[in-house]
């Protein structure tokens, strides 16, 4: 009888482990149920309205807008009707939010939302969009996903090059074409963003792409244009050689940039500041991608915006996206450090309101 009763309880003893064993599986569930990846992708956020500055009345989400309940990650919730995000978009909108009342930074934080910021904002009102074009960060393919959306092409493979930046052909409106209450709607009540990069790698970029190789063949800039910034800021003018970096960087950071500027006309869009092409202080944006997180933004960006079930962003190539500090050093090395403090006082804006780091080559 003893050996029975210890067989008894060791039954009893295994039937208690698997039982632990089966509760512990429904918590794990329960848990992973409640508690999903903070950085999983989430839904659309109700504007958030910056105080004495924005212009834009504060709205509901429209109730066909709502997103499902698998769409909306868990975190800090927020009150009314405001949805939530993941952590890092909520904090890059808190920051802009925080240097945008930082008043030692409103001459470089704000701007008029003027018709030149207009009609830096492609709409697309099939699916309340908003998308305000910051050169030299993707936007090229962003477009692409836009004419697509807007119908005029049913997927971003037939687009052709040459449509994609022909605003008579590419279908795609300006905020800048409607009446000012329409405007005003469509700030209120939009799904509104844009993409920034490190300004520093931007402007290498810009110049690169419109000054040495100039693949779309846009003759101005280098016939025009650099005649005239070499004409201004070159300080050997007998150098028979075409625009230098050097050049470029004196002509952005001259405080009186503006009067060149006006000549050169919206060409200027490849290398002005984010705060003027897009008024991120007056305007209240849903979502701030960057380029160097793209293959993350992208995905987020459809999903919040109630599109990923339409259009794919395009495959990016391995590595474009990632920022380059050694090629940032290798433009800069040669130019002095008055010039750059210079560049970058015009452009701190552009770094405080992003997240962006001062260079390390400038505190040096």
């Amino acid at each position: 009888w003893l050996t029975s009763d210890n067989m008894h309880h060791q039954w009893l003893l295994l039937a208690a482990c698997f039982w632990v064993i089966f509760m512990f599986m429904v918590a794990s569930k329960f848990i992973t149920l409640t508690f999903k990846d903070p950085d999983g992708y989430g839904a659309k956020q109700e504007p958030l309205i910056l105080t004495a500055v924005t212009k834009v009345e504060e709205v509901h989400v429209p109730e066909e807008k709502q997103w499902p309940e698998e769409f909306q990650p868990t975190g800090k919730a927020f009150s009314g009707n405001l949805i939530r995000q993941p952590l890092v978009h909520m904090e890059r909108l808190e920051l802009l939010r925080n240097v945008c009342r930082d008043t030692s930074l409103r001459d470089l934080s704000h701007t008029a939302v003027s018709k030149f910021v207009l009609d830096r904002i492609f709409v697309c009102d099939k699916h309340k969009i908003l998308f305000c074009q910051t050169p030299k960060v993707g936007n090229t393919q962003w477009k692409k996903v836009l004419i697509v959306l807007n119908g005029a092409f049913s997927s971003i493979e037939e687009i052709p090059e040459n449509i994609v930046h022909d605003h008579e052909k590419n279908g795609l409106p300006r905020l800048s074409s409607f009446s000012d209450s329409e405007i005003k709607k469509r700030l209120n009540l939009y799904f509104k963003f844009f993409i920034v990069r490190d300004p520093f790698e931007r402007l290498i970029s810009a110049f690169k792409d419109k000054f040495v190789h100039n693949p779309r063949f846009e003759p101005w800039y280098r016939h025009e244009i650099a005649p005239g910034i070499i004409r201004k800021y070159r300080k050997n003018r007998t150098e028979a050689k075409g625009l230098q970096f050097e050049d470029f960087v004196r002509y952005l950071g001259d405080p009186n940039h503006r009067w060149l500027d006006v000549q050169f006309g919206d060409h200027i869009i490849h290398w002005v500041t984010y705060v003027e092409l897009c008024a991120p202080c007056e305007i209240t944006y849903s979502v701030i991608g960057h380029h160097e997180t793209l293959e993350d933004d992208a995905p987020y960006i459809l999903k919040a915006a109630g599109i990923d079930h339409l259009v794919s962003y395009p495959t990016i190539p391995p590595g474009i996206t990632v920022y380059n500090r050694t090629k940032v050093e290798r433009y800069f090395s040669g130019i002095s450090k008055r010039d750059i403090r210079r560049l970058y006082a015009r452009f701190e804006g552009d770094f405080k309101l992003f997240g962006y780091r001062e260079p390390d080559f400038l505190l040096n």
